[in-house]
C-alpha cells in the first residue's frame, strides 16, 4: 500500500540544503578548486529550491516516485536464466561463416522452412520460422559446419531493483570524481546511444541532449519511453549539466541516442538489442548502454558488441541482479559492471562473476524520470550508464584513441576494490572518472609493430575437396585480431571480422586440380601476419556449355545500402550456369578498380576513416564475366558516416 508522507516533505528539503552546504563547505576546504567542481553542489542546490513539484515520499518499502508513473511499487528484477529462460517463439538468430555463398546459406534454412533477414551492415541473420519449431532448429543447427553459431532469440528483462526510500543526493558524483574530470572533459563530441524503452524527449535535462534514434520494437521513429527505466537510464549517463536546473549526469554534454528495444513491460529479445548496437555502430555511435540481463552470455550481443568495437566504439552492460555468481565466460566484447554502494562495496543485490570488467555506482541514483521529473533508483541498470558516461568523457578528452585503448585506460584507472587485483565482485575496480580522462587526456599512443601469428588447421595439406569446404584456423595477437581473410589462388574470398575466424569456402569457385590457400590476420595497427600456404586437391563435377550465351548472376551481399562506418566489409557472390571456376570477378568503388579474383566469392575490407574517403555518398559497384565473355553488374549505394 502507499503511503504518501507529504508533511515530511519541508524538514526533508531542509536537510537537503544543510546537507549541500556541508557539500560547498568540504568543496572550499579544497587546496585546488576548480570551476567545473563546483557543479555538482550547485546544480541539486538550484534543483531543491526551484522544483515546481515536490516529489511524492513513500514509506521504506517503496521510493521516489512521479505522479505520472501510477506510484507503483517497482520490485527487484531477477532475469530468469538457463533453462528457465523465455525466447521469441519461431525467430532464432544465426551467423554463416564468412565466406558462405548466400545461396548456399540460404538451402541450410530452407529445409526448416527459415527465412533469414540481415541486421543492418552485420553477417548476424534473425530468421524466421514455423513457430514453436525453435528448439528443435537449433538442435540441428548448432554444430553445423558451415555456421559460427545459432541460438534462440532470448527475451530479457532490465536489471532494475527497487527505488531508494532517502533523498536523493547525488552522492555517485563525487565518489567517481566526476566533477573533477568536468575541467577536462563533459562529453562534447561524443554520442551514447540508450537501448531501452525510449527515452522522454520532452524531459528538460535531456530534450537538448537527443539526436535522432529508431524505434525497434514498433519499427518505427517514435523512441519516446512506454515505461519509465530508458529514461532514467539516459540521465544517470547524460543528463544536461549546469543548466540551471534538475539533476546531472555524468556526461552532461554528450549526446543520447534513443534506441527502443522493449515492451512497456520491459521485456526485450537479443535480436532487437543486436540490430539496436549495429544500428548505432553504422552511425558512427562511439558508446552503447544495454541496461539488460544475461547479455555476456549471448552470443548475439557478443557479435554485436564486438562489431561496434572494430568500428572505435564500446558497450556497456549491467552485471545482473540476481545477487550470485553468474558463471559467465569473461568476453572483452563488451564492459559488464557490476553495482556497488555509497562505502565502495557491491551491494546485496547486484550479480557478480570472473566476466565482470569494472564496477560503478548502483545504489540510489538520483536521475530523470519521465514526465519531467526526478527520482532515486538502484540496480546495475544504472551503473552500467555511469561507467558510459565515464568512457564519453574518456572519448571526448581524447577523439584519437582506439575504442581498445579508451577500454585498457578505464580498467587501469579504476579504483581497485576488494581482493587485489581483478576479481569477481569488482571486476578490475570501482570506474574513477577523473583519473580515466586524465590518462586519456596525456595518452599517447604506442605504435604496436607486432603482427599477429596465424596458422591453417583444416583441411590439410595434401587433402582432396569438393563443395563447401569448412576452413578453421588459429590466431592470436599481443593485442587483438580486427578481421582475417582467406586467399585462394591469389583472391580474397571471404573476410571474417568476428571471432572465432573461420571461413566457409566454396571450392566450386576454382579449377579442378591444385588450390593454394592461406590466410592474413590483421590488428587494430594495420600489421598483417600471413599463415603458411596449405595446398590442396579440388575435385568437383565440371560442367559443359556447347553455347553459353547466358550472363553471370551477381549480387552485393554487403553492405547494402544505407549508413555505413569504419572499416566495411565488401562482399560479393556470383554463379554461371557453365560453373563458377569460370568467373571473374571486379569490385569498384566510386568508380575505381578495388580488387579483383576469380571465382563465386569476392571480398575485401573498405577502411571509409581513411582520409580519401570523404563523408556522404559512395556507389559500390561489381562486374562479373564467364568464360563466354557474358557480363553482368550490379551496384549499390551507400553513405559513409565520419
Amino acid at each position: 500500500m502507499l503511503i504518501q508522507k507529504a508533511s515530511i516533505i519541508p524538514s526533508i528539503r531542509q536537510s537537503s540544503s544543510i546537507h549541500l552546504s556541508k557539500t560547498l563547505s568540504q568543496f572550499r576546504n579544497l587546496k585546488s578548486l576548480t570551476s567545473a567542481s563546483l557543479i555538482y553542489a550547485v546544480l541539486w542546490l538550484i534543483a531543491f529550491n526551484t522544483m515546481a513539484a515536490p516529489p511524492v515520499f513513500v514509506n521504506q518499502d517503496l521510493a521516489i516516485q512521479s505522479p505520472e508513473e501510477d506510484l507503483l511499487l517497482e520490485k527487484p528484477h531477477a532475469a530468469k536464466r538457463n533453462d528457465k529462460e523465455d525466447w521469441a517463439k519461431g525467430r532464432i538468430l544465426v551467423m554463416p561463416r564468412a565466406g558462405l555463398p548466400a545461396k548456399a546459406f540460404a538451402n541450410i534454412l530452407k529445409e526448416h522452412q527459415g527465412k533469414a533477414k540481415k541486421i543492418g551492415q552485420s553477417e548476424l541473420y534473425i530468421v524466421e520460422l514455423p513457430e514453436y519449431s525453435e528448439e528443435g532448429v537449433i538442435a540441428r543447427l548448432k554444430h553445423h559446419p558451415h555456421l559460427k553459431f545459432a541460438e534462440l532469440d532470448y527475451l530479457v528483462t532490465a536489471d532494475l531493483a527497487s527505488n531508494d526510500p532517502y533523498y536523493p543526493n547525488a552522492w555517485h558524483l563525487p565518489k567517481i570524481s566526476a566533477p573533477s574530470a568536468w575541467d577536462s572533459s563533459q562529453g562534447l563530441g561524443v554520442t551514447i546511444a540508450i537501448l531501452d524503452t525510449g527515452i522522454d524527449g520532452a524531459h528538460p535535462d535531456l530534450a537538448s541532449r537527443l539526436v535522432p534514434g529508431w524505434n525497434f520494437y514498433d519499427n518505427n521513429s517514435n523512441t519516446s519511453d512506454v515505461h519509465g527505466h530508458g529514461t532514467k537510464v539516459a540521465g544517470a549517463a547524460a543528463a544536461t549539466t549546469n543548466n540551471s536546473s534538475g539533476v546531472a549526469g555524468v556526461a552532461g554534454q554528450a549526446k543520447i541516442m534513443p534506441i527502443r528495444v522493449a515492451s512497456p513491460s520491459l521485456t526485450a529479445s537479443s535480436s532487437l538489442i543486436s540490430s539496436g548496437i549495429i544500428y548505432a555502430a553504422d552511425r558512427g555511435v562511439r558508446v552503447a548502454n544495454v541496461s539488460y540481463a544475461n547479455q555476456p552470455m549471448r552470443s548475439a550481443t557478443i557479435t554485436a558488441s564486438q562489431y561496434m568495437k572494430d568500428k572505435g566504439g564500446l558497450v556497456t552492460v549491467s552485471a545482473g541482479n540476481n545477487g550470485i555468481d553468474e558463471g559467465f565466460t569473461p568476453t572483452n566484447t563488451m564492459i559488464p559492471v557490476s553495482a556497488t554502494d555509497s562505502n565502495d562495496v557491491k551491494t546485496s543485490w547486484s550479480s557478480y562473476g570472473n566476466y565482470v570488467a569494472v564496477a560503478a555506482p548502483g545504489s540510489g541514483i538520483w536521475t530523470t524520470v519521465r514526465g519531467g521529473t526526478y527520482g532515486a533508483v538502484s540496480g546495475t541498470s544504472f551503473s552500467s550508464p555511469i561507467t558510459a558516461g565515464v568512457i564519453a568523457l574518456m572519448m571526448a578528452a581524447n577523439p584519437k584513441l582506439k575504442s581498445t585503448e579508451i577500454e585498457k585506460l578505464l580498467l587501469s584507472t579504476a579504483k581497485d576494490l576488494g581482493a587485489a587485483g581483478r576479481d569477481s565482485y569488482y571486476g578490475y575496480g570501482r570506474v574513477d572518472a577523473a583519473a580515466a580522462v586524465k590518462a586519456a587526456k596525456s595518452s599517447v599512443t604506442t605504435a604496436d609493430i607486432t603482427a599477429p601469428v596465424v596458422s591453417i588447421t583444416d583441411p590439410l595439406s595434401g587433402e582432396t575437396v569438393s563443395g563447401l569446404v569448412p576452413v578453421s584456423i588459429q590466431v592470436s595477437d599481443n593485442v587483438g585480431v580486427t578481421r582475417t581473410e582467406l586467399w585462394v589462388n591469389n583472391t580474397s574470398v571471404a573476410v571474417d571480422t568476428s571471432a572465432p575466424y573461420g571461413f566457409s569456402w566454396d571450392s566450386k569457385g576454382s579449377s579442378n586440380g591444385t588450390a593454394s590457400l592461406f590466410v592474413r590476420a590483421y590488428d587494430a595497427a594495420g600489421n598483417v601476419g600471413i599463415s603458411s600456404t596449405t595446398k590442396v586437391n579440388v575435385s568437383n563435377q565440371v560442367i559443359t556449355q556447347p553455347s553459353d550465351t547466358t550472363a553471370p548472376i551477381v549480387k552485393i551481399i554487403n553492405p547494402v545500402a544505407g549508413n555505413v562506418s569504419g572499416n566495411v566489409t565488401i562482399t560479393v557472390n556470383a554463379s554461371d550456369n557453365s560453373g563458377a571456376s569460370g568467373i571473374s570477378l571486379a569490385i569498384y568503388i566510386d568508380n575505381v578498380l578495388k580488387i579483383i579474383g576469380n571465382g563465386s566469392t569476392l571480398s575485401t575490407n573498405w577502411n571509409t576513416r581513411s582520409s580519401n574517403v570523404t563523408a556522404g555518398s559512395h556507389i559500390i559497384k561489381t562486374i562479373a564475366k564467364d568464360a563466354a565473355g557474358n557480363l553482368s553488374t550490379t551496384s549499390v549505394t551507400v553513405k559513409v558516416i565520419k
